[in-house]
């Protein structure tokens, strides 16, 4: 398990596992990313059942790469008082400073689903699990030593790109539980260009705004809210009229489902969607599908035309399969170049796929960029 946070200009990568992990050249793992950045990184290390082993892992971490460097060392799920003290006294002869450790506490746990931490705006009581999670924190690690880290960086005005082109200047995005999974950087990439976001909810039955000259579908979790949606009338009638109205629909992951035929959850229950494309999604027996991906159109599109390169991800436990031949939106192969197959579809102005694209044509420069 691994967290990455990015603020005030340092790295915090939570986990024995998680900071040289990306491509299998390290491409896209955190390390990269604070070379890329010459952001100083918090190694945060759960050191559940480990003492002088802990000097080893670190002292592994540290000299992997001799381009990185590792400026501090939070422990995490540390036993007791005395287990830390344990701790900071094995890694003494590292030279890289303790910043403090965390205790075990029930107070932070937190819950979890098939894709990943439940949502922030799910969790009840979530203004005092974060007080409590500040106080225990404050109280064990150096906030200052961290907040130090992050003030020596050097200051630098981050360059911007637009991973999916401008599909509409007044864009309808869908913005509630069932549609959580947009990037931010995409979203305020586009603000940037000076597109209208006009945010709308599926599961409050809203429809896309009239005025809207493109519809986005985000990823996020519509097998968890298959029956509302399917009920959403006025939410699936206002999609299909902008399809009908010739306007970009473009959905991924969890938005391609939804534009698709049905949805079928966990239960084998069956729940009717948009059916603007020719494809049927199942939750009924999971399976993990998990890894980034080089992506080439198969045809022109809202997204480009033919033949033109992204990079992006995929992360999925439904299936999806087609009910009609048609031409696929996307070929794929993973990081090693081993073909993975097609991906999506495209009917007329709607297009989708299960993958999550996260650098556009504009900033590939090909496999193994």
């Amino acid at each position: 398990t691994q967290r990455i946070t990015h603020e005030n200009d340092f790295t915090l990568v939570e986990g024995v596992m998680g900071l040289f992990d990306g491509t299998p050249d390290g491409t896209g793992s955190t390390a990269h990313v604070a070379k890329l950045t010459e952001w100083p990184i918090i190694l945060i290390v759960d050191a559940s059942g480990m003492a002088a082993s802990a000097a080893a892992l670190i002292k592994g971490f540290n000299t992997y790469d001799p381009d990185i460097k590792i400026s501090g060392i939070i422990f995490n799920r540390v036993g007791s008082d005395r287990h830390g003290q344990l701790l900071t006294k094995a890694v003494e002869t590292s030279s890289i400073p303790v910043l403090g450790y965390v205790c075990r506490n029930s107070k932070l746990e937190l819950p979890n689903r098939h894709l990943g931490l439940i949502q922030a705006e799910e969790i009840t009581n979530l203004n005092d699990f974060l007080e409590d999670a500040a106080t225990l924190v404050g109280e064990q690690v150096d906030l200052l030593g961290i907040r130090n880290l992050g003030t020596s960086c050097i200051d630098r005005n981050p360059s911007h790109c637009l991973p999916i082109p401008i599909i509409g200047q007044r864009l309808a995005l869908a913005r509630d539980s069932a549609f959580a999974f947009s990037y931010e950087f995409i979203i305020e990439g586009w603000r940037r260009e000076g597109v209208e976001i006009l945010p709308f909810s599926p599961l409050a039955n809203e429809a896309p705004n009239p005025n809207a000259d493109a519809v986005y579908l985000p990823g996020g979790y519509p097998e968890l809210h298959a029956e509302t949606l399917a009920n959403a009338t006025r939410f699936l009638e206002g999609v299909r009229q902008a399809a009908r109205k010739r306007l970009p629909v473009y959905g991924e992951c969890g938005g391609y489902m939804v534009l698709g035929e049905t949805l079928q959850d966990n239960q084998g229950s069956f729940h009717k969607m948009c059916g603007l494309l020719p494809v049927k999604t199942s939750f009924l027996h999971p399976k993990l599908t998990l890894g980034y991906r080089d992506i080439h159109l198969n045809q022109d599109c809202v997204l480009g035309s033919r033949k033109e390169h992204y990079k992006g991800h995929e992360f999925h436990f439904s299936s999806a399969t087609m009910t009609k031949n048609t031409q696929t939106l996307f070929e794929v192969s993973d990081t090693l170049g081993d073909t993975v197959g097609s991906s999506g579809c495209q009917v007329g102005s709607v297009a989708g796929s299960y993958l999550h694209l996260i650098d556009g044509p504009q900033n590939s420069t090909g496999p193994g960029h």
